[in-house]
Parts: structure tokens; C-alpha cells; sequence
């Protein structure tokens, strides 16, 4: 590195370290939430956080949705969703059909059994958020809520209401 890069780096303002600090703790503390998530949803329900994601993106969506409309709601590949979605469909927890008027696209939506099986885990999935985050006092969380909106709708981060609700 140059002395001039050095001297730019030294010279970065007291408010862009702080965003930038900012953005690190929020992305390791998401990361250690998320990974306590995957890990009580792999013990106590032998599944994935993958898998109660397409359950919880399906449960708002009684009629189903799109293969590629599921995509595009949890910001993952088709690929990604048809994978995790075969192994649904294999364990009788969505249903998967051709959609009428299109031969190619398919539909999917939970099965009565997927229903049941994501309040079950939904009820416990809200117990652990509340759980994990039971430090932090409500008032608190709520303007941390409202600033990350703030910052979403700031940057042209695109936050779907119902992701949230």
C-alpha cells in the first residue's frame, strides 16, 4: 500500500467508521442469532431454517404461490427453492402442482400437514426470538426497528411489509 492510500484510509470521517461499525455488529450478531436458529430447528424439529423459511413464506400465502414468486419472496435461486421444496413435498408438508394455464410453472402450497407442523414451529421460533433477544428492553426494540426500516427505505433496500409481520 502507498502512502497516499494510507493517509485516505486515516482520513475516513468519525461518521463513516461508525457506520461501518455499525454494519459489522449488526451482520455478526445476525449471523450468531441465525445460527442458534438453525441449530434448535435442527434439534427440535429435524429440520432446516432453509425449510421453516418456504413453510412460513407459503403459510402467508394460503393459495400458494409460484415457484419463482417463492424465489423472489426469500431472495434465493429457483434452484435453491426447488430443492428445499422437493424435500417439503417429499415429507408430505406442501403440495406441488402444474399451474392451469402453464405448463411450466408450478404451484406450491402447504399441505394440511405442513399447516400444522408450521404453527407448531412458528409458536416455537417466536419463543426463541423472544428468548435471544430478551435483553434488549422494548423500547428499544422498537427504535432499532424503526431505524432499520429507515435505513432499508434509505438505501432502496426493498423490505417487503409482510417479511416482517
Amino acid at each position: 500500500m502507498n502512502r497516499t492510500a494510507i493517509q485516505d484510509i486515516r482520513s475516513v470521517s468519525r461518521d463513516s467508521k461508525n457506520k461501518l461499525r455499525l454494519w459489522l455488529r449488526l451482520l455478526s450478531t445476525a449471523r450468531r442469532v441465525e445460527a442458534e436458529l438453525r441449530e434448535r430447528f435442527r434439534l427440535q424439529f429435524e429440520t432446516t431454517l432453509s425449510r421453516f423459511d418456504v413453510m412460513a413464506a407459503l403459510a402467508r400465502h394460503e393459495d400458494g404461490l409460484k415457484m419463482s414468486a417463492l424465489g423472489g419472496l426469500l431472495r434465493v435461486s429457483n434452484g435453491n427453492v426447488t430443492v428445499v421444496v422437493q424435500r417439503l413435498e417429499k415429507d408430505g408438508l406442501l403440495i406441488r402442482a402444474p399451474l392451469a394455464g402453464d405448463r411450466r410453472a408450478m404451484l406450491v402450497r402447504l399441505s394440511e400437514r405442513g399447516k400444522i407442523a408450521f404453527i407448531e414451529q412458528a409458536r416455537e421460533h417466536e419463543k426463541w426470538i423472544t428468548e435471544l433477544l430478551r435483553e434488549i428492553p422494548e423500547e428499544d426494540a422498537t427504535l432499532i426497528e424503526q431505524g432499520l426500516s429507515n435505513v432499508a427505505f434509505k438505501t432502496n433496500v426493498n423490505v417487503a411489509e409482510e417479511e416482517i409481520k
